[in-house]
């Protein structure tokens, strides 16, 4: 019998497993929606790890004297130091003299850090919550319903609740964000362990005395990648939504921050004669969003295994 196990492991550990996956990445790399939406965040990744050296000016330098500079605007900045400089203001500067550009690239980094870590830390607890909701009966009641709980609270206010009980840092917005987007990706991930525990070689994994967590990772697991990865790239765009919302509102990272919601927060008071401060942040964050939800469609579609018998 050991045997045959140990066949069986060899069969399914073998070429045609690997010959599939490098089916599933090629076809993903040929979706028109995961190359547009790839090249448009690769392009801003490039932007945000280069921002120190793509900026014209300090994001938090001041200059009342430059203040309200339209973009293209050619203009003396003066720091407080006094030194005096020429500089070109690519997307102008806003009501206290800072160079828009160099805080909007700069805000880039925030807005992609915020993004991957939420979606990386939601994909690992829901995943932990979701395989031992799905797989342990007895719990899954618990779970689910403190999982319901959560859902039931809007994301925004739930997050504006948790940055309230302690200082507005970026890893404390990072875990307010995170904790409302948990009971989605375990529902999820249930839902996958629910179907997968009935199948035949599962059964067959328990009836041979397999232990509990090589079931849970080796033949349970697999089957929810997929899904948990597509789930990642909606969370990732809503992560940096709920950023940028909680941010414009005040209740994010402190305004010297820069990111793109403190940006347009500063420029919405004088919004109607200088749309420029609100209107060049938001549409990064908007092409942002929309580039990870394309990657998002495009993954969505290749997984899907109606969309696979389509396209051959």
């Amino acid at each position: 019998m050991s045997i045959s196990i140990e066949a069986v492991e060899a069969t399914d550990a073998g070429t045609p497993q690997a010959s599939r996956r490098t089916s599933l990445v090629g076809r993903a790399l040929r979706n028109g929606a995961v190359k547009l939406g790839g090249a448009i965040l690769l392009a801003l990744l490039v932007v945000a790890v280069l921002a120190p050296w793509l900026y014209t000016i300090d994001p938090a330098a001041i200059d009342p004297g430059s203040a309200n500079l339209l973009p293209g605007a050619q203009g003396e900045f003066v720091a407080l130091s006094g030194e005096s400089f020429e500089r070109w203001f690519p997307m102008g500067t806003d009501s206290l003299g800072r160079d828009i550009w160099s805080r909007v690239i700069f805000g880039a980094r925030v807005s992609l850090l915020v993004g991957v870590a939420v979606a990386a830390l939601s994909l690992f607890f829901g995943l932990c919550v979701g395989l031992v909701a799905g797989y342990f009966r007895r719990l899954d009641g618990v779970l689910m319903r403190l999982m319901d709980g959560m859902m039931a609270i809007p994301d925004i206010l739930f997050a504006i609740t948790l940055v309230a009980l302690w200082r507005p840092t970026l890893w404390t917005v990072v875990f307010a964000i995170t904790v409302p987007q948990v009971p989605r990706v375990a529902r999820l991930v249930r839902s996958v362990v629910l179907t997968v525990r009935e199948e035949p070689f599962v059964e067959a994994a328990v009836a041979l005395d397999t232990p509990t967590w090589k079931i849970l990772l080796r033949h349970i697991l697999p089957s929810a990648i997929a899904p948990i990865v597509v789930q990642g790239t909606y969370v990732c765009a809503a992560a940096m939504l709920i950023e940028a919302i909680m941010s414009f509102l005040g209740i994010g990272l402190p305004p010297d921050v820069p990111t793109w919601g403190n940006v347009m927060a500063e420029g919405r008071s004088q919004f109607t004669q200088y749309p420029h401060m609100v209107l060049i942040p938001g549409a990064f964050l908007a092409i942002t969003v929309l580039a990870v939800n394309l990657v998002g469609d495009g993954l969505r579609d290749t997984l899907d295994p109606k969309f696979s018998k389509r396209a051959s």
